[in-house]
């Protein structure tokens, strides 16, 4: 629970530049093609790092309905094995409820799994469901914070 309104809460959700003050793994986002906004098929630019690990995704936003529902994809919007990231906001009282979640449509390849451990991560889904704490936890402080 985040003791701020919906709206408040989608203004940092929605701006993906920020993602990196969120993040435990993404330290920057950019948006691509002149996208300024959150909008249903912009895309932009993660980099992320993790120990010696950097790699950079493109991600396309494949939902955007203020102030309730964002999602985007680590990919192009028509990958069907592309991960999926989703925040969702419900008005709960003067606050909002906000939720992360993630869709893994397939299961890692060897590869993956192999890359995955060489950076230190053995349940890369335990992983990101930690990850999605920590990110949720600096977003409530920054919301609260005024």
């Amino acid at each position: 629970m985040i003791g701020a309104r919906p709206e408040a809460v989608w203004a940092l959700v929605s701006d993906v530049t920020r993602m990196g003050e969120w993040s435990p793994e993404c330290v920057r986002c950019e948006w691509l093609d002149g996208a300024s906004s959150a909008v249903a098929g912009a895309r932009f630019k993660g980099s992320n790092k993790r120990g010696f690990a950097r790699w950079s995704t493109t991600c396309t936003v494949v939902a955007a309905d203020a102030p309730e529902d964002l999602a985007f994809k680590v990919g192009k919007a028509d990958d069907a094995d592309a991960i999926v990231w989703r925040y969702t906001l419900r008005p709960e009282g003067e606050g909002t409820r906000l939720s992360e979640s993630f869709e893994l449509p397939k299961d890692q390849s060897w590869s993956e799994r192999l890359l995955n451990r060489a950076i230190g991560v053995k349940d890369r889904q335990a992983d990101m469901i930690a990850g999605m704490e920590a990110t949720l936890a600096r977003i409530k402080a920054v919301a609260e914070a005024g």
